[in-house]
């Protein structure tokens, strides 16, 4: 997996099969550049998943591997759209009623979001419903060996607008439904640069809260709405990276590409317990790496990140 960060070796874990190791980088603190040894695969992760635990002043985590499921659960449509406005105030890129219609109208009163997975080797994305010809194409797996997912922003018959792992952040197109599985989920973490904490919420209760250290004044971490695309294990749990990380769907807005990966962002641990609650990355969430062990149990692949701005 290639974040934005240094280069390094992990496993990528999956819910359902276990695959080979996969190369990565993330948002080591500046200057460390080790090279860890080859990963073996590990256990499975995703929702209820068992995964090894470590103390908060262990590593921290990096990387990206995929999880398939989505956890489930049941909300009021109000908490829905209250997230969805609290959302489209943290990007600036919807208004409060597209954010309602884009967390009411394809999850009808039912709460949540609803995640697609490409079904077959790959999608046709397009820029307008019904156009003649795709935008772009997407390959599943992704580059990194992940099913490859996408948070759903509206249905409109047998389209889905869904949001894209791809510059600039915030990007859009549609897919055909019958491309996809869609599954559903109520889980969300917030992350709030300005306290350097971040909540884990299932619909609108709070399951987890915790401090995060974010990016520097020249690698900022962009607000945004984003989700979870694939989840690794770095080679070392008491290294840089930690035990477990999720790669984000953005990218830096100042580093195009990064000690040979493309500036994607990440949520990973750190093994400078000092450095939490403060800004020192590269663009990524650092969280400490009993926190990412616990996301790692708990949240699956597709599951919606909200950085408040």
């Amino acid at each position: 997996m290639k974040f934005n960060g240094y280069l390094a070796t992990a496993a990528l874990v999956t819910a359902a099969t276990l695959t080979t190791a996969a190369t990565l980088t993330g948002c080591a603190a500046s200057g460390a550049q080790p090279a860890p040894p080859r990963a073996a695969a590990t256990g499975q992760a995703g929702a209820g998943a068992t995964t090894d635990s470590a103390g908060a002043g262990a590593g921290a985590g990096v990387g990206a591997g995929a999880g398939t499921g989505v956890t489930t659960g049941h909300a009021g449509a109000g908490e829905a759209v209250e997230a969805a406005r609290a959302e489209a105030a943290a990007t600036g890129h919807a208004g409060t009623g597209e954010a309602a219609e884009a967390a009411t109208g394809h999850a009808g009163t039912g709460a949540g979001v609803e995640v697609a997975t490409v079904r077959g080797p790959g999608i046709a994305v397009y820029q307008h419903k019904a156009a003649s010809s795709p935008w772009r194409r997407l390959a599943s797996p992704n580059d990194y060996g992940a099913e490859r997912v996408f948070l759903v922003e509206r249905r409109d018959g047998e389209w889905l607008r869904v949001l894209l792992p791809i510059r600039p952040n915030g990007s859009t197109g549609w897919i055909r439904a019958g491309d996809v599985t869609l599954t559903r989920t109520t889980h969300r973490v917030e992350v709030d640069p300005a306290q350097f904490r971040f909540t884990v919420y299932d619909g609108a209760r709070v399951l987890r809260t915790g401090k995060v250290a974010t990016g520097r004044d020249g690698t900022p971490t962009p607000p945004g709405r984003y989700f979870f695309t694939e989840l690794v294990r770095p080679p070392d749990p008491r290294g840089p990276y930690g035990a477990y990380a999720f790669g984000l769907s953005g990218f830096s807005p100042t580093l195009k590409s990064f000690a040979g990966g493309p500036g994607q962002l990440a949520i990973h641990g750190t093994d400078d317990a000092a450095a939490i609650g403060t800004q020192v990355s590269h663009g990524c969430v650092r969280v400490a790496n009993a926190d990412i062990t616990w996301m790692a149990k708990n949240l699956a692949i597709g599951t919606p990140v909200v950085v408040k701005g």
